[in-house]
């Protein structure tokens, strides 16, 4: 059976990705597949899941060498199983940066394709048996696309993601504003994570200048309701960083509707980071960085020790 999982911290596309490939190639192709998470997804993913009538993947078990794997939504070691090396990659389908490291016992395929979503990457893949899958995989790949374009508000929007999403909606009857204005409210609802789970939520690891990150967004459309939790947030810092061997945590809270990023000021390290990678004047415990939507365009490309 080919086991087919996204990156650690799942969000929707990373989550519905490989539920799509799970229907591919065992509808399509008839091959044995099963789709993955190797965390508990996010409150969108589970939101999409849930009104698209679909189950939640279960939990990856530890791998072993001879398991048959599909990655989808990354193809950085440092979010997937420590051991990922050691197993039979078949294929990797992304939208992200190459970032090196992984290696394969074989030639494996390799799509990675500078769009907004892995969904996307996919519908090229699937062509036009995309006519024939039914409503619930059409729908998650919506649910993909607005996901990782903040609903095209994101500079890594492309007029590929749009059209898609568009044709995916016309097809469904879905109301994109009104669809993707209950997914933002499924996302924003952070009520019941600690401080901790937040840092964590939707997080990737990156080095730049020799100093190991944890870059940590939280889209929202209600920003205020983050914010007031800065104190204990910015006191966590210092815990998780301990705990998950970086140097320092950065938290920036993306509000969907004005489009732009706060980023909070813990330090003077990470004051100094602000004004070096972002050009901005610090003279709080927080700084508003207008137009930054993007942790893959705009935010790591710019980090700055």
């Amino acid at each position: 059976m080919i086991k087919i999982f996204g990156h650690l911290a799942p969000d929707t596309d990373a989550t519905c990705s490989a539920l799509i490939w799970e229907w591919y190639l065992t509808k399509v192709q008839g091959k044995e597949a099963r789709a993955f998470v190797l965390e508990t997804p996010n409150t969108e993913a589970a939101f999409v899941l849930k009104h698209w009538g679909v189950e939640m993947p279960p939990v990856l078990d530890p791998l072993g060498a001879g398991d048959e794997v599909v990655i989808v939504d990354t193809n950085n070691p440092a979010e997937l199983p420590e051991n990922i090396n050691d197993t039979q990659i078949a294929e990797i389908i992304d939208h992200h940066a190459l970032v090196g490291g992984l290696k394969t016992k074989n030639p494996i395929k390799i799509t990675i394709r500078p769009v907004a979503a892995t969904a996307t990457v996919m519908s090229w893949q699937i062509g036009r048996d995309l006519d024939t899958a039914p409503d619930h995989i059409k729908g998650l790949m919506l649910s993909c696309v607005l996901s990782d374009t903040l609903e095209f508000r994101s500079p890594t929007t492309t007029p590929t993601d749009r059209a898609l999403a568009t044709k995916l909606a016309r097809d469904l009857s879905v109301d994109i504003p009104a669809y993707a204005a209950k997914m933002f409210a499924a996302k924003s609802d952070v009520s019941h994570f600690s401080d901790a789970e937040l840092l964590r939520l939707d997080s990737k690891k990156y080095t730049t200048d020799g100093v190991d990150f944890r870059v940590s967004v939280l889209e929202t459309t209600s920003p205020e309701v983050v914010l007031a939790r800065k104190t204990s947030l910015m006191a966590a810092m210092e815990t998780v960083a301990a705990e998950d061997n970086v140097d320092q945590v950065l938290l920036f809270v993306i509000d969907i509707l004005n489009e732009e990023a706060t980023l909070l000021i813990p330090n003077d390290r990470v004051k100094a980071l602000a004004q070096n990678s972002f050009g901005a004047q610090v003279d709080a415990d927080l700084v508003v960085l207008p137009g930054v939507m993007s942790r893959k365009k705009q935010i790591i490309p710019n980090l700055t020790v």
